[in-house]
């Protein structure tokens, strides 16, 4: 995988580059330290994922986006933010216009490598080019509509789950939402703490839907759109009142997509919609599997749209998908259950 770097601090360059020159199956094929040199630099050395800073001076990492996937649509462009409120607006904004994931730039920390390389190398892994790496059951492509709309119109609350990719396929999901959506909908997007509230402000400007992010004790009626907040898990009890908090500490992701569903699926038997869309791991099948064990309803998403097929693929083989549908027609069909 050819990988340009592009950042204004020669620590960020030198640190990326020590990193990937250490691991196989990686090449840093160049490197810039602002938007204009990038520009200049990135077409000649054809790479086939940019890190790109957020914010740099001159030309910042918004601006360079749409450039680069104008030139090459297909690039993988893996955004580099500081952990602040401008930075968060900025970085979930970049995810929106088709960045396919971030990195919060104050986890680099030369005195825990392994942390770094796992922020960075994992993310890299996941994004690398396709192969043909799918079974038969990955490919299973079930038919949708008029069963599936009966199906979605007896449940009573809606969870998503995703990672990789996620922000710009849950906005496209919710912008198609109507404001007399019958369900209350949780979303549980893989972000740190302090990048979930600027995702929800960017959602609900966009949105008819009303979009926070989720508070301790709320409870859903529908039309509700809650997004999980970063560090804390997000639990709902059969009155649809939501709970927060750090426990499980030692789950894999904090925000937990398994932890929300599988409390959905007790607060409301049979009476759940998951949905689990594009990301890198398995976070999401065992709340899938429990779903629609228990009578539910469960969507996940097919490889064609996935940034990453990693999380639908592992609800695939664990039984946990009613239905395997692309994001158009997840859309569509949600936004039909209005109607």
């Amino acid at each position: 995988m050819r990988i340009f770097i592009v950042d204004d601090s020669a620590f960020v360059r030198r640190a990326l580059t020590g990193l990937l020159a250490a691991e196989p199956g990686f090449r840093v094929v160049g490197e810039a330290d602002s938007g204009a040199e990038a520009l200049a630099k990135i077409p000649a050395a054809d790479p086939d994922c940019v890190t790109l800073d957020v914010a740099m001076p001159g030309m910042d990492g918004l601006q360079v986006l749409p450039v680069l996937l104008r030139w090459k649509p297909e690039l993988r462009v893996l955004m580099l933010s500081a952990h602040t409120q401008e930075g968060a607006a900025a970085t979930v904004a970049a995810l929106a216009a088709g960045a396919v994931d971030f990195i919060d730039k104050t986890t680099f920390n030369v005195m825990d490598l392994e942390f770094m390389r796992r922020e960075v190398v994992d993310r890299l892994v996941a994004l690398a080019p396709r192969t043909n790496h799918s079974n038969g059951a990955a490919h299973r492509r079930e038919p949708a509509g008029a069963a599936a709309l009966a199906a979605l119109r007896g449940c009573d609350l809606c969870v998503i789950g995703a990672s990789t990719g996620g922000p710009a396929a849950i906005q496209h999901i919710l912008q198609r939402l109507p404001a007399r959506f019958p369900l209350p909908v949780v979303v549980v997007q893989h972000m740190p703490e302090g990048f979930t509230g600027a995702f929800a402000r960017r959602l609900d400007s966009l949105c008819r839907l009303r979009v926070t992010e989720a508070a301790e004790g709320h409870r859903l009626t529908p039309g509700d759109v809650v997004i999980a907040p970063g560090n804390r898990h997000l639990s709902v009890s059969p009155g649809l009142a939501l709970a927060l908090s750090p426990e499980p500490s030692g789950a894999r992701h904090i925000p937990s997509i398994d932890v929300t569903m599988r409390s959905a699926a007790r607060s409301k038997p049979g009476r759940v919609l998951g949905i689990l869309l594009t990301g890198m791991g398995e976070d999401g099948a065992d709340g899938m599997a429990t779903i629609r064990a228990g009578g539910g309803v469960t969507i996940a998403e097919s490889e064609g749209s996935c940034v990453v097929y990693g999380m639908p693929r592992a609800a695939v083989r664990r039984g946990g998908a009613t239905w395997v549908l692309p994001l158009e027609e997840i859309a569509g069909l949600l936004g039909a259950l209005a109607g």
